[in-house]
């Protein structure tokens, strides 16, 4: 079997946080919103129905984890996820903390101004968070 590889896009636009079950966990380096990425570690996967049945079901519970424990740290107002993949074809799923006047919203996060990348520590700090809140020892 041939070991995951991440596309690079993910990985220059990302940071690790961790791995559950399936997927790597990763936190997007925009500061304007809380928003973190889960790739499923399987390689030639570009849509979700690529996956098989047993991979769908720990997504979605992977998808559930994340989104609960990211709601509850940042008391986020709603919680989008999506699955694009127009720009970077490798299955990943998007979650992202909105809160009411927030850039953009009511609006969606993609393609709306431009990236402001975390300052020194500040994305570390958050993904030690949300990695304590999703992944306790």
């Amino acid at each position: 079997m041939q070991a995951f590889e991440l596309d690079p896009r993910l990985a220059g636009d990302t940071t690790t946080i961790g791995r559950l079950g399936l997927c790597e966990l990763r936190l997007m380096n925009d500061r304007r919103w809380p928003w973190l990425i889960l790739v499923p570690q399987r390689n030639d996967v570009t849509e979700f129905h690529d996956l098989t049945p047993l991979d769908q079901t720990m997504l979605t519970f992977e998808t559930g984890l994340v989104s609960r424990a990211l709601k509850r740290l940042t008391d986020a107002d709603k919680i989008n996820i999506g699955s694009l993949g127009n720009v970077v074809p490798m299955f990943h799923l998007h979650i992202v903390a909105r809160h009411q006047g927030d850039p953009n919203w009511p609006g969606p996060v993609w393609g709306y101004g431009t990236t402001q990348a975390y300052e020194a520590g500040a994305a570390d700090r958050f993904a030690g968070e949300i990695r304590q809140a999703v992944l306790p020892v």
